[in-house]
């Protein structure tokens, strides 16, 4: 089995792993029904997610005309804590995909959401063991597309760039692949603009 640490498959979470946006959006417009403004859609919600807490929060407060108020990210991850599987699963088929993906590489999640909620998710979906390694926002490195996380789980699975691939729903996806030097796979689902303009989504 030895040889398989020579090869990485890094999940992106949210839109590629797991469908997380209604909790998403509930714990969102929670927060905005407590700062006096009416809800935003869901989809509307979706298309702001993927760069981490902080930059949905801004987008939500921009959408609804509320200045920045630095206590609203404190406020969104309380409320969020205690959604974060009222709703959310795993995209059809994706456990079976990260079973058969491990039968040829270390696989990991890298992720910008925090790792404490990552962690209750996949631990709570029956997704933890799945595997070898889970990097979040809040850790050692910066958030993608920084690509210092994916160089550094490269490193622990002793890959090169040729044999890493980066599994992902976004541009920031991509551009994290392309900063390590990597592959990537874009899925044809998820939030981003590339998957709802996809044809096969």
């Amino acid at each position: 089995m030895g040889h398989l640490y020579r090869r990485l498959i890094a999940f992106d979470l949210d839109g590629t792993l797991i469908d997380s946006s209604r909790d998403l959006a509930n714990s969102v417009n929670e927060l905005l029904g407590e700062l006096g403004a009416p809800p935003l859609p869901i989809d509307e919600v979706r298309a702001m997610i993927g760069s981490g807490a902080k930059v949905l929060i801004r987008r939500a407060l921009a959408a609804s005309g509320i200045p920045e108020d630095p206590q609203a990210i404190g406020r969104f991850l309380d409320i969020y804590d205690r959604r974060l599987l009222d709703h959310t699963r795993p995209y059809e088929g994706i456990p079976e995909i990260v079973r058969e993906a491990r039968q040829h590489a270390r696989v990991a999640v890298l992720t910008n959401k925090p790792l404490a909620p990552t962690e209750k998710i996949l631990a709570g979906l029956g997704m933890r063991d799945l595997f070898d390694d889970v990097i979040g926002s809040d850790g050692a490195f910066p958030r993608k597309p920084n690509p210092a996380a994916l160089l550094a789980l490269m490193d622990r699975a002793g890959a090169t760039p040729q044999r890493t691939l980066m599994v992902g729903d976004s541009g920031i996806d991509y551009e994290t692949a392309q900063g390590a030097a990597a592959r990537c796979c874009l899925v044809a689902y998820g939030f981003t603009d590339f998957a709802r303009q996809s044809p096969n989504s």
